[in-house]
């Protein structure tokens, strides 16, 4: 018998239905998934455990479950018994900025907490940040928001910043609306990758504004716009704009990026801590752009 297709049917019949497993797994799965596994278990045993509608196990199915309860319902005892003593990881993906300028503030109060805390910290973007959950690699993600956030992928959306542009301030421009006269803009864009977001309400207004520069992060734009290289978008986070060579237009009715936490399965004390901090921290800083829960 397959072992995780035991662990799936452990979790239906404690909970009473698949539907009901789903919500309540410590991870994240889809319905059909179980549903299509559960069909193989039985299969294999050659037996129905379960009526679906109303939900009832068969006599085969009350043997099966009196068999592995009392493994998964010690899995998690164990597994506490066996970290005991040993210093706790909390594996975190972000980007550059927020692992440099943001984390220490939250990571500080968590060690209060738990002052043998490790950290494991891993760089790069919605995706791979993602990716990375789904497999395990890392234990939360903080992230700009560039995508339909991936299936089985949990999500608390933190904060929500204005897109602004970036010009030389040297430039004769004061306000972005002189750009969208035309049908084209002619000044090089400068973007970061993967702000659909702004190149979207570009196009429901009519502009085609290809990007001729894309910099690997906020902080380049923020540098080749100040050493005159064209005009960039970016978020208004005054830590990232703020530079004597560059001036700040505001774009009115854009809509904002979305910066999120992200985990997968039921969040550990852990997640749930930095998450409280994380609102807490927002709330401290950029009272106007919070967008998690009081």
């Amino acid at each position: 018998m397959n072992i995780h297709h035991l662990e799936l049917f452990f979790h239906v019949a404690r909970h009473g239905g698949i539907s009901r497993a789903v919500r309540h797994m410590p991870y994240g799965i889809q319905q059909p998934a179980v549903s299509g596994q559960m069909r193989l278990l039985e299969q294999d045993l050659g037996v129905r455990l379960f009526e679906r509608t109303p939900f009832r196990l068969t006599t085969e199915g009350d043997q099966l479950y009196a068999f592995v309860q009392p493994f998964f319902d010690n899995l998690e005892p164990v597994a506490a018994r066996l970290r005991k003593g040993t210093a706790p990881v909390f594996r975190v993906g972000a980007s550059e900025m927020v692992l440099r300028d943001h984390l220490p503030g939250l990571i500080q109060p968590l060690r209060k907490r738990e002052p043998r805390l490790r950290l494991a910290l891993r760089t790069g973007r919605q995706r791979q940040l993602e990716a990375w959950l789904l497999d395990r690699q890392i234990d939360f993600a903080v992230t700009m928001l560039e995508t339909r956030v991936a299936t089985r992928v949990r999500c608390e959306r933190l904060l929500r910043l204005p897109l602004v542009l970036l010009v030389p301030r040297a430039s004769g421009l004061k306000s972005p609306e002189v750009l969208w006269k035309g049908k084209s803009v002619e000044e090089p864009l400068i973007t970061p990758p993967a702000f659909d977001i702004f190149q979207q309400h570009l196009r429901r207004l009519g502009i085609e504004w290809p990007a001729a520069i894309e910099a690997g992060s906020l902080e380049l734009v923020m540098q080749y716009v100040a050493n005159g290289y064209g005009i960039g978008v970016s978020v208004a986070l005054p830590e990232i704009i703020r530079h004597p060579k560059v001036r700040v237009l505001p774009l009115p009715g854009f809509p904002p990026m979305e910066v999120a936490g992200l985990w997968v399965g039921q969040p550990t004390p852990l997640i749930r801590a930095i998450l409280e901090e994380g609102r807490h921290y927002i709330r401290a800083r950029w009272p106007h752009w919070s967008a998690a829960p009081a």
